[in-house]
């Protein structure tokens, strides 16, 4: 098992980057948090934000989501769950299901492998864009 990455320090920048990323749940690139976070720190550079996140996210305290080939995205929440992405428009959000454990026990047992955890997304079409295009959702 790989050893626990080392703490870093909450500077007040990645305090910063950490509040605003917790205030939202729309999973944003590391552009979008920019510009939310440069309301708060006008001078702060999108390349700083950027390591920032990504230095955050090898330390365990963000999510960092790279799904369907799109752009990364991050989320404040870490607790395992699993995201669903509209095939439309890109938006992430969370998806309310159990997270499937046996999953991991299944691909234990059939594998060498040393399973250190799994990602499933889902895909749809999100309201807005069920609305928009005048798709009828199916149950």
């Amino acid at each position: 098992m790989n050893a626990p990455a080392p703490m870093i320090r909450l500077t007040t920048q990645r305090q910063i980057i950490l509040e605003e990323l917790a205030k939202v749940k729309t999973h944003p690139t590391a552009s979008e948090l920019y510009d939310m976070v440069r309301k708060r720190l006008p001078r702060i550079g999108l390349g700083t934000v950027y390591r920032n996140l990504e230095l955050m996210a090898d330390n365990n305290m963000i999510l960092k989501l790279e799904v369907g080939g799109t752009q990364k995205r991050f989320d404040a929440t870490t607790e395992p769950h699993y995201h669903i992405r509209c095939s439309c428009c890109g938006k992430v959000d969370d998806i309310d299901v159990p997270v499937i454990d046996d999953l991991v026990t299944a691909a234990s047992e059939s594998s060498s492998y040393q399973i250190l955890g799994h990602h499933v997304e889902f895909t749809g079409v999100c309201p807005e864009c069920q609305q928009r295009e005048g798709i009828t959702a199916i149950h």
